[in-house]
């Protein structure tokens, strides 16, 4: 019993010490120990104001200013006009609200938190035919592992041998199984429901998608919730409106009580509480459907955003060209050009340069070792093979090398992606590629646009006639193509709609993630340094995410906007109503508690799910 005390008031010490004097205070009372009790309270009251001036004081060094001076005048106000209890009262609501908001935090990140406490912390490390069981960290990239029923998968990795199903719905938001066979990749932070299967290391421990997701998850818990600067500009009309019914009800009755039976209803808990505790939920739920949001500054500008940019390969389709034709130049052969482009991209990772490789590859094509390439970054690849000098790569390096182009062809009417190869000065051919829309793109805008969202744009680095065939299809107007990661950063700054939100995927969008007002990362099957440089990331490789996370930021903040107002309305009511004298201060302390819990589970309304307004 001692040890619950003991936690209890170390967790909420000042709300333990007001209200174990309120509890003395009241058996002095009852026991005709009246002053005493006043005594007692009084200095409770006074001693417990003292870090909420402190507070006041720091907040006005940093040139921030709250509501904090209205409950400070009402207690030391209560204390002055010998209204002890009221006083007393008015400090368990505070201390008393703050305990309210540390259990609606702990109630809102209960996934978040449920995130870090499943991180995987053993591997079973295949050592010849010995198992050996190592930390996860010790992992390295290429070990085999063996994963068991009901175990947590250590790092990312690629089944070797069995199969089995794994719960994914921690990473993803995916609640049903996803079955896996051999070839196929795992998370690491997913649960092997069935079976045993072994396994290769594709990452360490520190590199896999858990390990980024647990500091994403970290970053959210850590930031600091900038709407409550909203809040903070609710509060200095607030405060000269209740100071001036207040002073009102005082000059007009004649009482000084009057001043203080207002200022009682007047306390800003309402303000305080009800923006962090909205957000928080609105995080947590976020979470719980694969919506990793790293700070609530991320959160107030997705609910604002009025432009969406998209990258295009990979985000608006599905990133994974295939090669739909080769065309060969002055004299060279089709199965030519593509083993010399082949064997020249062998060793990317360049989406198009594997597209080009597993072409080259099923044509059973012969490809060489090259050494010495050299990337002409965001344009393409130089080298030299077999005494040849090759360019490969897009149109513009072949230009800034002036290779001719034949006479019927027009840039302009290229409808593919296409990558140009280049020999000795020659062209030697064009290979284009296709690129399936997602299917659950158009669908996806559509849903932005319902959501009240006024612009949309494509960036893509892709050349124009393939990005305005995209985007036609998708019922997008603007495009912003040819654009290199500095372009792209140059098109989000002028636009007009703002905050403009950008989703893309790639390494190549990681600038352009940062820069925007919102980033949103397409985690599941985007980099490492898109997902760390995005403010928003998708652990379901699915669009649809984008519009489920609009819709949730957007409701997060009307209902911690409502909030904030029906608290606001509420205290002004109680306000004019305790002006006319009839009630009590200690009366006013009571019902303004009321209120207080009013605001603060209609802001974990935001944890629930619920319709959007829109904006």
């Amino acid at each position: 019993m001692f040890k619950k005390v003991q936690h209890f008031f170390g967790q909420y010490q000042q709300f333990g010490i007001a209200l174990l004097a309120a509890i003395v205070g009241l058996s002095l009372d009852v026991s005709g120990l009246h002053t005493a009790a006043h005594w007692l309270l009084g200095a409770a009251a006074l001693g417990l104001v003292v870090p909420l001036l402190w507070g006041m004081w720091q907040d006005l060094r940093m040139g921030t200013y709250g509501v904090d001076i209205l409950a400070a005048t009402a207690i030391i106000t209560s204390v002055l006009m010998k209204q002890y209890w009221a006083g007393i009262v008015i400090v368990l609501m505070l201390t008393g609200g703050e305990s309210l908001e540390d259990y609606a935090e702990h109630r809102a990140k209960s996934e978040l938190d449920a995130l870090l406490k499943r991180a995987p912390q053993t591997a079973h490390v295949l050592r010849g035919r010995k198992v050996v069981d190592v930390a996860a960290s010790e992992v390295r990239v290429g070990d085999k592992l063996e994963i068991r029923f009901g175990e947590v998968v250590p790092v990312d990795a690629r089944i070797l041998e069995g199969e089995a199903s794994f719960d994914e719905s921690s990473l993803t938001g995916e609640s049903v199984p996803q079955a896996k066979t051999i070839g196929q990749d795992i998370l690491s932070g997913s649960v092997n429901i069935d079976g045993v299967v072994t396994v290769r290391a594709l990452h360490v421990s520190a590199d896999s998608q858990y390990e980024l997701i647990i500091r994403l998850v970290r970053n959210a818990q850590n930031s600091q919730a900038p709407f409550v600067r909203l809040a903070d500009r609710y509060a200095i009309p607030f405060t000269a409106i209740s100071f001036a019914i207040a002073v009102g009800a005082w000059i007009v009755s004649g009482h000084s009580i009057r001043f203080l039976e207002v200022l009682v209803v007047a306390t800003p808990c309402p303000l305080i509480l009800a923006a962090p505790i909205a957000i928080i939920s609105g995080m947590s739920r976020a979470a719980k459907q694969g919506i990793i949001i790293k700070t609530g500054a991320g959160l107030e500008k997705l609910a604002l955003a009025q432009t969406f940019a998209f990258d295009k390969t990979g985000t608006l389709t599905r990133g994974e060209p295939t090669v739909d034709g080769v065309q060969a130049f002055n004299k060279w052969k089709r199965d030519d050009v593509l083993a010399l482009c082949a064997s020249v991209e062998q060793s990317s990772n360049h989406v198009l340069a594997q597209a080009i490789v597993r072409k080259a590859q099923a044509s059973r094509l012969k490809l060489t070792k090259v050494k010495n390439v050299h990337e002409v970054a965001g344009r393409g690849l130089t080298v030299a093979v077999g005494g040849k000098d090759m360019l490969v790569g897009r149109l513009s390096l072949l230009k800034e090398h002036k290779i001719a182009m034949p006479a019927d062809f027009d840039a302009k009417k290229l409808q593919q992606t296409a990558t140009f190869v280049a020999v000795d000065g020659q062209l030697a051919g064009i290979i284009t590629f296709k690129d399936e829309v997602r299917p659950e793109a158009k669908a996806t805008l559509k849903h932005l646009k319902s959501l009240g969202v006024k612009h949309l744009l494509m960036v893509t680095g892709d050349n124009a006639a393939t990005a305005k065939t995209v985007a036609k299809l998708l019922g997008i107007r603007e495009v912003r193509a040819d654009t290199l990661p500095a372009d792209k950063m140059s098109a989000i700054e002028t636009v007009e709609n703002r905050p403009v939100a950008f989703v893309g995927d790639g390494v190549n969008d990681a600038p352009v993630l940062t820069a925007s007002d919102v980033g949103i990362a397409l985690g599941a099957r985007g980099t490492t340094a898109a997902s760390e440089s995005a403010d928003i990331v998708l652990m379901l490789d699915d669009l649809t995410h984008v519009g489920h996370a609009l819709d949730i930021a957007r409701r997060t903040f009307y209902i911690a906007r409502q909030s904030i107002l029906v608290g606001i309305a509420l205290s002004i009511v109680l306000m004019l109503i305790f002006a006319t004298g009839h009630f009590r201060p200690l009366y006013g302390a009571i019902i303004q508690e009321l209120v207080d819990v009013v605001v603060i589970f209609n802001a974990l309304r935001a944890h629930s799910s619920g319709v959007a307004p829109q904006s």
